[in-house]
């Protein structure tokens, strides 16, 4: 089962690229992706601070925290965005933070959660893994277009969870049939991938590269490159071009374009199987399955993944004109006698 309850990362385009092209109409919210591996002594006192902070400025979304670093995504109102990154640049060892920012005309989050998490973005690799100073070599957009153009012989590999890539990768590239990020280390000791050869891997946002390529390098590749800035950062500076389909993100959107060229689906509705590049999750709240599904297929299964799904007593309410709307938690539909289900009560 998938769970739309976990973030890596997302992508939008850098702080210092300023959005002029976007219109005349001004965007009430902003949406932001940071991540930055620096120590931290005492992660439990920033986890307590953030939370505090980010309720007083009204802002959601997610935030891990750890001895390595900080991994977050949080949307807001532009004024409450740009506090926000002031107030982490303030702090010693992260005055420069990258951040990746998008607009947004909602928040596209329906909370704020703040934790502790032993790895910001959790490899499990049974290894110390420090990509400060062990990573890849980081290319940029217009480096790893120009490369993928050169002819050169590389091994390109797709680290996000199948379920993203399904919908959209580059061209030529490795889609590892993994469910969790964790499962790469595995992956790689099976995958048969000589030593020797050229790496090209890339991710959403970047975050996933900077810890497998520091694990590939500790298993012996030399060349190991990473696309800076992931998917959408190569979309606002390459176009996309190369890539086919659309980018999976973990907010409300699920979804967005990336090659304003190359839109079409290059998935399959699991419903109907007609074109579709949509994700929902099954309206049973008892599977909460992640899978593809157009407009039709949501409307005969009423937003299931299956006939047994669609017949249980604790499917969520179905609205055909909603179809795409963000999954809630279980107390949004069901009384409490929901959660206590599995004791026998």
């Amino acid at each position: 089962m998938r769970y739309l309850s976990t973030s890596y990362d997302l992508v939008y385009f850098q702080t210092f690229f300023e959005p002029t092209h976007l219109g005349t109409m001004q965007q009430q919210y902003r949406v932001i992706l940071y991540y930055k591996f620096a120590s931290l002594a005492e992660p439990e006192h920033w986890v307590a601070e953030h939370r505090e902070w980010c309720r007083d400025h009204g802002l959601k979304g997610r935030v891990y925290i750890s001895e390595e670093g900080i991994n977050g995504t949080l949307g807001g109102t532009t004024e409450h965005i740009s506090a926000y990154k002031h107030f982490l640049w303030s702090k010693k060892g992260f005055e420069d933070t990258v951040f990746k920012e998008d607009e947004c005309d909602h928040i596209p989050f329906a909370r704020l959660s703040v934790k502790y998490r032993p790895e910001i973005v959790s490899l499990h690799a049974g290894t110390e893994l420090d990509p400060v100073t062990d990573g890849g070599n980081h290319l940029q957009p217009e480096e790893w277009r120009r490369l993928m153009e050169s002819g050169e012989e590389y091994v390109m590999i797709d680290v996000r969870n199948q379920y993203e890539s399904r919908i959209g990768h580059f061209e030529g590239t490795l889609k590892p049939k993994v469910d969790q990020f964790y499962d790469f280390p595995k992956w790689l000791d099976e995958s048969g991938i000589e030593k020797d050869k050229k790496i090209l891997m890339y991710c959403t946002g970047g975050i996933r590269c900077e810890k497998f390529s520091v694990l590939m390098k500790k298993n012996g590749y030399s060349d190991v490159n990473q696309l800076h800035g992931g998917i959408l950062n190569y979309a606002r500076k390459e176009g996309g071009k190369h890539f086919r389909g659309k980018c999976f993100v973990f907010d409300d959107r699920l979804v967005v374009p990336v090659n304003p060229e190359e839109q079409d689906p290059v998935s399959y509705c699991d419903i109907t199987g007609e074109p579709c590049d949509m994700y929902i999750n099954c309206a049973n709240m008892e599977c909460n399955r992640l899978f593809i599904c157009s407009e039709k297929g949501a409307a005969l299964m009423e937003g299931c993944c299956s006939e047994a799904c669609r017949r249980h007593p604790h499917k969520r309410p179905f609205d055909p004109e909603k179809a795409y709307a963000p999954f809630r938690r279980w107390y949004h539909y069901f009384d409490r006698s929901f959660k206590s289900r599995a004791d026998g009560q």
